[in-house]
């Protein structure tokens, strides 16, 4: 929706308060031996909040949050809060195979300090609808935190979807798909206020552009280009899309880099241009030789769009 003044509006009423803008989908550093390295998620942090991002999602996707142990999950979640200190958003990714394990760690997170829960749907087990429902029936209950649906490379279909939004304390979704046009028939749908993060960084733009539907940005980018994704968002408030646009073509240079290898580790290297040491991704994924961590801080260099330790200025 449009303010009087031609700007775009976005929920502002309780947990909604200032929910509104981009975020980085955190990547949980590691130390060389796959600790968690709690030092470089402080940067991380202090980098994206200089850059004007709006907070945090924990221990995710790009968090590998599957490949951590639930008491790692909880050391990342005390972490955050400590940095975070009220000046950003956290919003604890609690997903996992149990769902016994996500209430124990959505109970961590409310316990901690974090702002909101979110889950994907069941993995592995589970794999119908009702189970979904009931899996995330059992998280949203476990604490009073508003909670949000992780909707991650799965169909959305609106008039079974919706259901969810009845479910207590369930008031947001984080969908990483592509069909915006499912979004905005699910948000008719809804007979409350609800908020929606888009999580295709290449696409922030374009789901911005539908006005009324997605109030932000949840994706691996943001971690690399805050700053990027901050003016991208601002631009979109304003509803200047040229320069938009803009913003978000250097993004998608940073993206097709990025996305060129399967091994999470590449991705992980990259955070080494801007200064910050996030080690290597665990297993199934591989560690890099020395050789290939230079060869893929030199292609984010080549691109040119973020200054070399610019996460240490």
């Amino acid at each position: 929706m449009k303010g009087k003044n031609g700007t775009l509006t976005l929920p502002q009423s309780g947990c909604f308060k200032d929910m509104g803008g981009p975020y980085a989908a955190m990547m949980t550093p590691f130390t060389k031996d796959y600790r968690i390295n709690e030092g470089a998620i402080e940067q991380l942090m202090e980098y994206g909040i200089a850059g004007g991002l709006r907070g945090f999602y924990l221990t995710g996707s790009s968090g590998e949050g599957m490949l951590l142990s639930v008491a790692e999950r909880k050391q990342v979640f005390r972490r955050a809060a400590r940095v975070a200190k009220g000046r950003c958003k956290l919003i604890a990714h609690v997903g996992a195979v149990r769902t016994d394990d996500s209430i124990e760690l959505a109970r961590e997170a409310a316990k901690v300090g974090c702002d909101w829960v979110s889950s994907v749907a069941p993995v592995y087990f589970g794999q119908t609808f009702e189970a979904q429902y009931r899996h995330y029936r059992d998280i949203s209950e476990a604490t009073d935190l508003p909670f949000m649906v992780y909707c991650f490379r799965a169909s959305l279909v609106p008039d079974r979807d919706v259901r969810l939004f009845d479910l207590k304390n369930v008031k947001g979704m984080k969908y990483t798909g592509g069909d915006y046009y499912a979004v905005q028939c699910l948000k008719r749908r809804l007979n409350k206020e609800a908020i929606f993060f888009a999580g295709r960084d290449e696409q922030f733009a374009c789901a911005m552009a539908l006005g009324n539907v997605f109030s932000g940005a949840i994706g691996t980018s943001e971690n690399f280009l805050p700053r990027h994704f901050a003016n991208i968002y601002e631009c979109c408030m304003r509803n200047d899309f040229a320069q938009a646009a803009k913003w978000q073509d250097e993004v998608n240079r940073f993206v097709e880099v990025m996305i060129a290898d399967e091994n999470w580790s590449c991705w992980k290297a990259l955070a080494k241009h801007i200064g910050i040491d996030c080690g290597p991704a665990r297993r199934p994924y591989e560690p890099l030789s020395q050789a290939e961590e230079r060869k893929w801080v030199k292609r984010f260099a080549d691109l040119g769009i973020v200054p070399k330790n610019a996460a240490l200025r």
